[in-house]
């Protein structure tokens, strides 16, 4: 016999969420993996489960994230805001948001997912979508908001500080190649700090030459800086 009982106290997951549903039944479907959903369906029951809710979800963030950074910077181009907006929906930031949720600890899985699929990073990614669908069904955009709002401005900080959205490596390999038939190479030339909190400092190079230098968290972002540094060298950006 399986398990039908969600694994917490839906509550708790509730006050993280900061909403209380009319109809818990939203919020029992987003956490419903469609494995568990045909675990039951072989034993004669029928559920429905979240894949749907993914793509309400995904367009609720979608319009949320993009009126957020609208507002929030009236003064950058379209070049711009999209692939910032990207960054801050991607995959990657999906999973990290739904980590600090815990909302792994919630889900309903078939027992092939059981093992690891509490941290899945499509699973999870795709559940925190089917749970912003489960927020707009019981209560509007409204119940949406006071939930994402304060994730997406602290994403899009970092995302901004960093520039990280700006391709400077692709600005960089372009130049060079129209205007030299060559390419630029980047090496790590330092690496120091805690495993949880490292610092790279990378160097880019053209011949035995350096062009620029970049330090950040990981190797891609000192290697985006240190192609910024050499942009700014050839008088390409200021």
């Amino acid at each position: 016999m399986i398990d039908r009982t969600l694994p917490r106290d839906l509550s708790l997951l509730e006050n993280r969420l900061g909403y209380s549903f009319s109809d818990l039944t939203y919020l029992r479907t987003a956490l419903t993996h469609s494995s568990y959903s045909n675990e039951l369906r072989a034993h004669g029951t029928v559920i429905k489960y979240n894949e749907r809710m993914e793509f309400l979800g995904d367009a609720v963030l979608q319009i949320v994230t993009s009126e957020f950074l609208f507002s929030k910077y009236p003064d950058l181009p379209e070049g711009d805001l999209s692939p910032i907006r990207a960054s801050a929906v991607c995959e990657e930031a999906l999973f990290r948001y739904a980590k600090a949720i815990r909302l792994g600890d919630y889900l309903l899985l078939g027992k092939g997912e059981e093992h690891d699929g509490r941290n899945k990073k499509s699973i999870l990614a795709d559940a925190f979508e089917a749970v912003l669908a489960a927020l707009f069904l019981d209560g509007g955009i409204g119940a949406v908001k006071p939930f994402l709002l304060p994730i997406l401005s602290e994403e899009v900080d970092e995302i901004v500080r960093t520039a990280s959205y700006k391709d400077y490596k692709t600005e960089l390999q372009q130049f060079i190649q129209a205007d030299r038939g060559e390419h630029p190479d980047y090496f790590v030339v330092s690496e120091s700090g805690p495993a949880h909190k490292k610092l790279f400092e990378v160097e880019a190079m053209l011949n035995s030459n350096v062009i620029g230098r970049g330090k950040g968290s990981s190797k891609r972002e000192a290697e985006q800086q240190a192609a910024k540094e050499a942009l700014r060298l050839f008088g390409l950006i200021q």
